[in-house]
C-alpha cells in the first residue's frame, strides 16, 4: 500500500468508523436495532476501500467481504446486551466498540486488497 493509498483509506475508515460510533451511541438502549443503520456505512466503506486498490465490487460482494470480517462483532453483541442498555456507561461502550469494531474490518479489508495488488519488481 503506497503513501496515497494508506492517507485515502484512513480517511474512508475513520469517516465510517465515526459514523458507526455515533449510530451505536444514539441506540445503545434498543438492543441490535444499531446494525440495520451500521451494516450499510460498513459495506459502503468497503466498497470505497475496493475503489481504492481499483477493485470494484458490488453490494452483494461487499455483504459477503462484511460477512466475513464480522466474527469480530460477537463481542460487540455480547457487550451490547450486558452493558449497552445502561444509560450513559451503555451509549459509550456501544460507541466505542462500534468504532473499534468498524476500524478493525476496515484495516484487515484494505489490507488485504492491497495484498491483492500486483507488485512492480525492477531488475
Amino acid at each position: 500500500m503506497n503513501d496515497s493509498q494508506q492517507n485515502k483509506c484512513h480517511a474512508i475508515i475513520h469517516g465510517a468508523a465515526t459514523v458507526c460510533a455515533g449510530i451505536a451511541a444514539g441506540m445503545a438502549q434498543i438492543p441490535g436495532s444499531d446494525s440495520v443503520f451500521i451494516v450499510p456505512v460498513q459495506v459502503g466503506m468497503i466498497v470505497s476501500l475496493g475503489a481504492v486498490f481499483g477493485i470494484e465490487l458490488d453490494e452483494s460482494a461487499a455483504k459477503a467481504t462484511l460477512a466475513t470480517a464480522t466474527a469480530t462483532m460477537v463481542g460487540r453483541g455480547i457487550s451490547q446486551v450486558l452493558l449497552g442498555w445502561i444509560p450513559g456507561y451503555g451509549n459509550a461502550l456501544n460507541a466505542s466498540t462500534a468504532f473499534a469494531v468498524t476500524e478493525s474490518i476496515g484495516w484487515a479489508v484494505a489490507n488485504g486488497f492491497a495484498a491483492k495488488q500486483p507488485r512492480l519488481t525492477y531488475r
